[in-house]
């Protein structure tokens, strides 16, 4: 499927501000699933633009603004292509075999930083009392497992866009049981390094608008779901939020350890800290 995507970030400021520096990772990525055909960022104030690649793998776009400004557009537009004949991959071998392959010294070293929990995927005593009550029951395959950790987020937590912020880590959500793409995500992450399974957090794009009955009043937003890596299979993709299989419908900007790794738009600037952020997205089906 063909993809027009457009993404505009807009910060109003209270008063002028200065000396605005600021990162953006806002590129699709082409891989064996998805092709980025187009993409082009501009901003106003008008700012060159540096690219580069972090450490994952992810474009990055970085710039300044020195001189005074109340206000900071990034518009963002994609033509991505993607892959609408995948099928959703599944293990190959038995947990048992899948066990041992993750418990093997090569393995741990080839996935540490997917493995290591970080600020956002803390392993906690909620998140290990979560995983024994998986392990309790049981276990077919890795695939087997994660899609019955995808399902039981889905059905136990409430999304709900009030009951958490940016900031939030999964200790909070747990007690809650309430929040986003995001918390749902860092929980699943948290899970699966607990249990021993490579995991990274998803930035992107879900294409919903059919599913809505093509309402011109529905609100698209970012999506956030996982990919986690099945031994002899490879990184395959889970949405804990919809509980549905990742396909054609997700467009991948970018992946980290968590969120903190791959945050779309972030900067720092010298003047009031009052602002004002609205973002929208809009992605169109065009084929």
């Amino acid at each position: 499927m063909k993809f027009q995507i457009l993404h505009t970030t807009h910060y109003q400021y209270d008063s002028d501000v200065a000396d605005s520096v600021n990162e953006i990772r806002l590129s699709p990525r082409t891989n064996g699933n998805q092709s980025c055909y187009q993409h082009s960022i501009t901003t106003y104030p008008h700012a060159p633009l540096y690219a580069y690649e972090d450490y994952f793998g992810n474009r990055v776009h970085a710039f300044s603004v020195a001189e005074p400004h109340s206000q900071l557009t990034i518009t963002a537009r994609s033509i991505v292509v993607t892959n609408d004949r995948a099928v959703p991959k599944e293990s190959i071998l038995p947990y048992e075999q899948e066990r041992e392959i993750m418990d093997s010294e090569p393995f741990l070293d080839r996935f540490a930083e997917y493995l290591a929990p970080t600020d956002y995927t803390q392993n906690t005593t909620d998140v290990q009392q979560i995983v024994q009550r998986f392990l309790n029951t049981s276990v077919e395959s890795v695939s087997q497992l994660l899609a019955t950790i995808t399902t039981s987020i889905k059905q136990e937590y409430t999304y709900d866009p009030t009951a958490t912020q940016v900031q939030t880590k999964i200790d909070e959500m747990i007690k809650i049981r309430r929040g986003v793409c995001q918390d749902f995500a860092h929980l699943m992450i948290a899970l699966c390094r607990c249990i021993g399974i490579p995991a990274r957090y998803i930035s992107g794009y879900q294409y919903i608008l059919d599913l809505s009955g093509g309402n011109a009043d529905f609100e698209q937003a970012s999506h956030a779901w996982i990919e986690a890596y099945i031994p002899e299979v490879g990184w395959t993709g889970f949405d804990p939020t919809n509980d549905v299989p990742v396909g054609w419908r997700y467009i991948i900007l970018a992946y980290g350890r968590d969120y903190k790794d791959i945050v779309p738009v972030k900067g720092v600037y010298h003047g009031t800290p009052q602002q004002n952020l609205k973002v929208d997205v809009d992605v169109k089906k065009i084929s």
